[in-house]
């Protein structure tokens, strides 16, 4: 919980019913305090209510009493209150409490409103510096058994980049289980995210798995992973800008290939594959 931001807010709290009656998610900084909007800000000053994760001077809403809090919070707003609904820190109802309310709001027909706001898989996921045309997110990953298993498929299937939430002491061994089950591809681990301590460690999830294998990560940690066949794209990079020079030189493509071969120390059967593609450019 953002300790200060919500003590401030609640000393100035405006009850005098300037928001419509309706249920507002509303984020909060995952790291950074400043990271909390000017909206934010209004629509927690101005609600009515306020529910979270924790109970310090408000109305308790977490994952086990979910279900209950929804139709209360519903019955509130069609009295006319204007009920705000926080998690512990970032996006409601993204790996944390809040879809249940959503799903009881939207099949009533109530209203509820989503403020946007500081999320740990988008950030990470630029970070990553991988492609973000397409993102899968897995949030966390169960612990054991047949689920941790299919949720591993899904993520072998995804043709996306794929966003996972792991605990620091965990990182070391689901990256070691992604690289046996994925093979290597390109990862990235980012961690403390708008925090004083914020990185993000690029390489591939052989490379990670061993530099975490004995010693976790500090702080909250996020794991992203390029789609199958990205690994193997930018192995082939310094490759094919050899093999361009090679053939804009005048070299023959089984000449190319046998120089970028003993350059690089490729195989030669890759390297006359890469230069009879680039080969068809000239």
């Amino acid at each position: 919980m953002n300790e200060e931001i919500i003590k401030n807010i609640i000393e100035n709290r405006e009850q005098d019913g300037l928001l419509p009656a309706k249920l507002y998610l509303v984020p909060t900084p995952i790291g950074n305090l400043s990271d909390i909007s000017l909206r934010a800000i209004r629509v927690l000053e101005g609600a009515a209510e306020i529910y979270c994760e924790d109970t310090k001077p408000l109305y308790s809403c977490h994952e086990h009493n979910e279900r209950q809090r929804a139709e209360e919070i519903l019955q509130k707003v069609r009295s006319g209150i204007a009920v705000a609904f926080i998690s512990d820190a970032g996006m409601p109802a993204v790996s944390d409490p809040g879809e249940r309310l959503v799903r009881v709001f939207s099949e009533n027909n109530a209203p509820f409103e989503v403020l946007p706001g500081a999320n740990a898989a988008l950030t990470a996921w630029i970070m990553s510096a991988l492609p973000t045309d397409r993102l899968y997110f897995s949030g966390f990953l169960p612990r054991s058994g047949a689920e941790r298993a299919a949720a591993i498929a899904d993520i072998a299937r995804a043709p996306a980049t794929s966003v996972i939430y792991e605990s620091p002491l965990r990182v070391g061994s689901t990256l070691a289980e992604l690289y046996e089950k994925l093979g290597d591809r390109p990862c990235a681990l980012v961690r403390e995210i708008t925090k004083v301590y914020e990185e993000a460690i690029r390489g591939s999830l052989s490379s990670l798995s061993l530099r975490y294998k004995d010693e976790p990560p500090k702080g909250e940690c996020v794991i992203v992973i390029g789609r199958s066949g990205e690994a193997e794209a930018s192995e082939d990079e310094k490759p094919r800008e050899l093999i361009r020079m090679l053939l804009s030189s005048g070299c023959s493509t089984g000449d190319a290939a046998k120089i970028a071969a003993f350059a690089l120390g490729g195989q030669k059967n890759r390297m006359y594959r890469l230069a009879t593609e680039i080969g068809k450019e000239y």
